[in-house]
């Protein structure tokens, strides 16, 4: 289900009431296929930090969660509350909402034909995707500053997605599994390596070429090489 908000009930802010009434025993059914679904993979898969965060949220098989319930456990915990959306918002309203330690969830679930892949976020992506690490202080405080981050980054007219130059040129995909994944050995590397000023950065990048999402450069240290399996045959956008 993904009905077009509505001017009576869209705040400026792009936040909307969770329409609680408007889920149907189909849409509390997806979730529950979805949720079981990755509770198996996830096994050796998630960090801890991933895991205790579900764990501690209470998120659960049963349905679709409600929201308020959810930001009363995550403001106790961290400081954070979640505010459902329509779907995609615009860069600076989704950084600003992050800014102030609102993280912005789409409140409607795909449809039983699109388990496998849905090239927007639903409830389910945004709740069981995102919402458990901001159960960890650490990244919670990180995420607070990405969205400050990017609130600069927009003023510089040089939006990019993480820390490190080599990430920051690399292309993404949003129509099949990402071709290059990064590690990293703890949140506390994270926040460390995003806490610079990110302005000499911009300007370093504007004289770079991007990289291909399954390209590997000399400097990569590759961790594991898989098999291409998944990826789309279309080049990178």
């Amino acid at each position: 289900m993904k009905p077009a908000a509505t001017a009576e009930n869209l705040r400026p802010d792009y936040t909307v009431d969770q329409p609680w009434d408007r889920y149907t025993a189909s849409d509390h059914q997806t979730w529950r296929t979805l949720f079981e679904r990755q509770a198996k993979l996830l096994p050796g898969r998630a960090c801890g930090e991933f895991i205790a965060g579900l764990d501690g949220l209470g998120v659960a098989a049963d349905g679709i969660p409600h929201f308020d319930r959810l930001s009363d456990v995550l403001e106790k915990a961290t400081g954070w509350r979640i505010v459902a959306v329509p779907g995609l918002v615009p860069d600076d309203v989704f950084f600003g909402h992050l800014a102030a330690r609102r993280f912005p969830v789409t409140w409607w679930i795909r449809k039983p034909a699109q388990m496998d892949y849905l090239q927007e976020p639903d409830v389910f992506h945004d709740i069981y995707g995102h919402v458990p690490l901001l159960m960890n202080p650490i990244f919670g405080d990180y995420m607070q500053a990405y969205g400050a981050g990017g609130l600069k980054a927009l003023g510089l007219d040089a939006l990019v997605g993480f820390d490190l130059m080599r990430i920051m040129r690399t292309k993404y995909r949003i129509d099949t599994f990402q071709k290059t994944y990064f590690a990293i050995d703890n949140f506390d590397q994270l926040f460390a390596a995003t806490r610079p000023d990110f302005a000499p950065y911009y300007r370093t990048l504007r004289t770079l070429s991007d990289i291909g999402a399954g390209e590997v450069v000399d400097s990569d240290t590759v961790l594991n090489r898989g098999t291409g399996e998944g990826w789309a045959d279309t080049p990178d956008t």
